[in-house]
């Protein structure tokens, strides 16, 4: 894992006929990027959600097929209470908007995590918005929310044991294909980039089972300063590796 630190514009490195399939996102850096300007987190947090509609927005124009960002963990419940309501509170705006627009922009939304503990009318909007989006064709955005890796393999295993104990299958038929069956990621090809802006150097649970053979582009700008420059920085960075999966 190596930072790419040259500023120069790379979207002339990029080659756009032949990207990436999957994007994945660790969107850090907001409270960081609202205390260097003297605002408080909820700010940051502010300025990243419409960061992230900009870069959404712009894997759709570019032919990204899929797009997955890590919107808020299962350890962010740790946070102050009011820090954990405005991240809601921006997230439900988010949803209301994007339900109002989505026959224009035909984007899929499907959400990783356990939608349980949110608040009902919140639960209810996520349901909503994957279900009016079912039948859209294009890019695909997966939120990850209330989310964590580990969490998601214990449940596979749960789900497996389940399905076993039910007569429905034997651990004997257990492969990697079939175990991902059982996670929130079902159907979705496992993430080719793994991209971490604000300096980071760590996966902090984040599609744990999906990114074993993920390459990783880190980089020390924080999220609500990540430009569609950055991203290209990033593309370029993936398309100059050597992708070998094990072999020579």
């Amino acid at each position: 894992m190596l930072f790419f630190k040259s500023r120069k514009s790379a979207a002339t490195q990029v080659d756009f006929d032949h990207l990436p399939r999957h994007v994945a996102i660790i969107m850090d850096g907001n409270g960081r990027w609202a205390r260097k300007r003297g605002l408080p987190r909820t700010a940051g947090h502010a300025a990243g959600a419409e960061n992230f509609r900009t870069i959404a927005t712009y894997c759709k124009e570019i032919g990204l097929e899929y797009l997955t960002v890590y919107a808020f963990s299962t350890e962010n419940w740790k946070r102050p209470a009011e820090e954990v309501s405005a991240i809601m509170d921006l997230l439900k705006k988010y949803l209301l908007e994007a339900i109002g627009q989505m026959e224009r922009d035909r984007v899929k939304m499907k959400f990783f995590g356990d939608l349980s503990p949110l608040r009902p009318e919140l639960r209810e909007l996520c349901l909503q918005t994957e279900e009016i989006s079912r039948h859209y064709e294009g890019v695909q955005v997966n939120i990850c929310l209330n989310y964590g890796g580990r969490d998601e393999i214990l449940r596979g295993a749960r789900a497996f044991a389940a399905a076993c104990m039910a007569g429905e299958t034997a651990p004997g038929f257990l492969d990697e294909e079939m175990f991902g069956q059982y996670l929130y990621s079902a159907g979705v090809p496992d993430p080719d980039l793994v991209i971490r802006p604000s300096g980071e150097v760590r996966l902090s649970n984040f599609l744990l089972w999906q990114s074993a053979y993920a390459e990783f582009y880190l980089t020390d700008v924080l999220w609500p300063d990540f430009s569609k420059d950055e991203l290209h920085r990033a593309l370029a960075a993936y398309q100059s590796r050597s992708r070998r999966f094990g072999g020579i």
